[in-house]
């Protein structure tokens, strides 16, 4: 019988989920248990971000650390990167290296290729102009359509990426329409450190751009967002067609629902915005496809516009829900609002030590809720990924949405798949 998943706690428990994960590869692809591999690798992601913390290296400090273990000095260098000036200027961080001295400090002085091509994260520009148009994943963006009446002739759209992009953000509404990410690290938001800025802002474009063609049959007021219109929108998780109704239902409240598969290197859930009449827009990436997941994330944004964590200062929160959020006052206030209003307050299926399929069943129908997401709370409490996995509406979720370009098949993991 196979060994039921657990928390990783211990560096034990570390080596012998590394172990099993590379045995749950072992089979033929065809055969590979894919369920039981993506618990298993977010239990490990787990371990590994609150123990192994990485910070991105930096090129000086990695050839300073060579210099250092062996006893060179600039001089030293001199052959690897040119001239005694050149060497003060690399290690005074005045100027960069080339792609010639990167293979020679690698060939020579054994320093890893990593390293020293790594540059640190830079901010996004404030201003349009400021823009490094190169950056963004262009060929991504146009599989999922943002480029669709846009010219560029016999060129390659990397030749034309200003044009491009400048055409996109005048369809949305103009620069300002831009999340404004240059100070993501004190805004609270839960975004991934291994996420790439001009992705994230490259699928904040698609999103925009599909609310900019988009019309909401309502008109949005903020004090719609009472206690009967959450109830009514999770009543509708019981239908068949549960997210898509979700999705009308939103619409006819003047929002916006967007789904919009994650770019490589976003590791994003979902988000939400304002657009440029301050109509709410909430997108969500579906790369989990279940109907807990579903439904969580979305409680979890209409949690944020609902609590007025949106405003002129800040017109979008993005996030990666596997992250944590004690950091964030705005993100613990938005993960209760979603618990709360997904499952009762005296909810206590999840502290029972002994519970049935049907208890779990019988307690959704009860209520008037997905079953999912009862069983998705009894495993989040309990950490335990195996028990009623069957409940939690496995492939239930994207086949209601079409969407240009997607490849759901490469959202299905916390860590990015190129799209």
């Amino acid at each position: 019988m196979e060994t039921p998943f657990k928390v990783i706690k211990t560096e034990a428990d570390y080596r012998a989920a590394l172990a099993r994960f590379e045995a749950l590869l072992e089979p033929e692809e065809k055969d590979r248990n894919y369920d039981n591999l993506e618990l298993l690798s977010v239990l490990i992601e787990k371990y590994e971000d609150e123990h192994y913390p990485i910070d991105p290296p930096d090129p000086v400090e990695a050839i300073k650390f060579r210099m250092e273990q062996a006893n060179l000095t600039q001089k030293d260098l001199i052959p690897y990167i040119g001239s005694r000036s050149k060497v003060s200027e690399v290690l005074s961080g005045k100027r960069e290296l080339t792609l010639a001295m990167i293979r020679s400090l690698n060939e020579h002085l054994g320093i890893p290729l990593e390293s020293l091509i790594h540059k640190p994260q830079e901010p996004l520009p404030k201003a349009l102009e400021d823009l490094d148009f190169s950056k963004f994943p262009l060929y991504a963006m146009e599989k999922c359509g943002a480029f669709s009446g846009f010219e560029y002739g016999e060129m390659k759209l990397q030749e034309k990426s200003e044009e491009a992009i400048r055409w996109v953000v005048q369809g949305i509404g103009g620069f300002s329409m831009l999340p404004r990410m240059a100070a993501r690290k004190t805004d609270g938001m839960r975004l991934n450190a291994k996420l790439d800025n001009y992705a994230l802002l490259a699928w904040s474009l698609l999103v925009l751009k599909d609310a900019a063609e988009h019309k909401t049959a309502g008109i949005f007021d903020p004090a719609r967002l009472n206690d009967k219109f959450i109830e009514t929108l999770v009543s509708l998780s019981v239908l068949d067609e549960g997210p898509k109704h979700a999705q009308e239902y939103l619409d006819k409240a003047g929002i916006l629902l967007i789904i919009k598969p994650h770019l490589s290197h976003t590791y994003l859930d979902g988000a939400v915005f304002l657009n440029e009449t301050k109509r709410p827009v909430i997108a969500m990436t579906l790369r989990y496809d279940r109907i807990d997941n579903f439904w969580f994330v979305l409680l979890h944004e209409l949690g944020h516009l609902k609590l007025g964590h949106l405003n002129a200062n800040q017109n979008w929160i993005a996030d990666d829900l596997d992250l944590p959020n004690a950091d964030s006052e705005h993100e613990i206030a938005a993960d209760r609002f979603a618990a709360e209003a997904l499952l009762p307050c005296d909810f206590d299926l999840d502290s029972r030590e002994r519970l049935s399929t049907s208890d779990v069943i019988g307690y959704a129908k009860d209520h008037g809720i997905h079953q999912a997401i009862v069983a998705g709370r009894i495993q989040h409490t309990k950490k335990d990924f195996r028990t009623f996995a069957k409940l939690l509406g496995r492939g239930e979720v994207r086949k209601h949405f079409q969407v240009i370009g997607g490849d759901w098949s490469q959202s299905s993991h916390k860590e990015d798949k190129d799209v």
